[in-house]
């Protein structure tokens, strides 16, 4: 039959194999599963927090629209203590982009000899596994806390998610300690 070596399963792995061999990447290594997974979970992560900054982009939006009316000749200048209140919500929207791009930016180890030299790149890969797993579980919090509240509830929520945004970025510090080591 014509092209039966398109079709051989044993010769077609062996050269595939091989080429991966020559590009420096064997799929079947726990190191490779452990950085896709890492890479997977950091952009669900990230999408979490995105979801996150729309509700609380929204909810900025609605209380503008219900506390902060068009001035007029009566009232020229807006309530100064409903402004902090925008403001805070806004400063909140603006720290969860800022931690969403963040971890869209972090890296992983190096797989190359210079790292593996002074590294042990499976055990590196599973600590940052656990970090990550710590940052969906609070990422997911952090979106569940601000989705479908209303923009009052929400600033009475505040502190929490204050709190909230400075545990992230503790644990992502930690993150990054793993790869200083």
């Amino acid at each position: 039959m014509a092209g039966e070596l398109f079709y051989a399963a044993d010769s077609l792995e062996q050269i595939a194999i091989n080429l991966f061999y020559g590009w420096g990447y064997n799929f079947y290594k726990v190191e490779n599963q452990l950085r896709a997974d890492d890479l997977m979970i950091r952009s669900k992560a990230a999408w979490l927090l995105g979801e996150a900054a729309t509700a609380v982009c929204t909810a900025e939006g609605d209380y503008r629209r219900e506390f902060l009316p068009p001035p007029t000749r009566a009232k020229p200048f807006p309530d100064a203590e409903a402004v902090a209140s925008a403001q805070k919500l806004e400063r909140l929207h603006r720290e969860l982009t800022g931690i969403e791009q963040f971890i869209h930016q972090l890296p992983a180890p190096e797989n190359d000899r210079m790292t593996q030299r002074y590294r042990l790149e499976a055990p590196t890969l599973f600590n940052l596994g656990q970090f990550d797993q710590k940052l969906v579980g609070q990422c997911e919090l952090m979106r569940r806390s601000v989705t479908g509240v209303d923009p009052q509830a929400l600033l009475k929520l505040l502190p929490d998610l204050e709190a909230g945004v400075g545990a992230i970025r503790a644990t992502l510090h930690d993150r990054q300690a793993v790869l200083m080591n």
